[in-house]
């Protein structure tokens, strides 16, 4: 649940709506959390959309530190709470991380940003997504949800919507 009592986001799980078979993984550190975000970045392409879903400190931003290390990305990946974005520079590819948690809705000026967000050659994580499914809905390659499994282990559920 979020601080103020909203549940993460209210609208079904992705993959609830014909996604492909979901992966289950449990990690039991940060750095395993990690090298699963490396695992992932290597099934990916330019122009998907990661959709992360999952509490508070359920390990969203370290599951992207990994994915965006793996795709060439250097220098420090964190979480873009309070910028709504953070772009960083891979190999390849432009890596997009967007956090919207602290959006209730969208306006016109944040659909703008999210579209020049998820322009070109880009990669795209995308946290606390609901305000924004169904603007990105083509898009989304992988729906991961993650969730405390007790002291540093974390779950995490992979629903795949592209074949890959």
């Amino acid at each position: 649940m979020r601080p103020d009592g909203r549940a993460p986001d209210s609208d079904p799980p992705v993959g609830a709506t014909g996604g492909g078979p979901d992966d289950v993984r449990t990690t039991t550190s940060a750095a395993a959390t990690e090298a699963l975000g490396a695992e992932v970045a290597r099934r990916l392409r330019a122009g998907d959309v990661v959709l992360l879903r999952g509490d508070l400190g359920a390990g969203k931003t370290t599951l992207v530190r990994g994915a965006a290390a793996a795709l060439g990305a250097t220098g420090r990946i964190t979480s873009p709470t309070f910028a709504l974005a953070h772009r960083y520079d891979g190999a390849a590819v432009r890596i997009a991380h967007l956090d919207l948690y602290r959006l209730a809705g969208l306006g016109e000026d944040d659909e703008d940003l999210i579209d020049e967000e998820l322009a070109g050659d880009v990669v795209a994580f995308v946290e606390w997504p609901g305000p924004a499914e169904a603007l990105i809905a083509d898009r989304v390659a992988l729906e991961v949800e993650l969730a405390h499994a007790g002291d540093d282990r974390r779950e995490a559920r992979l629903t795949w919507r592209a074949a890959r």
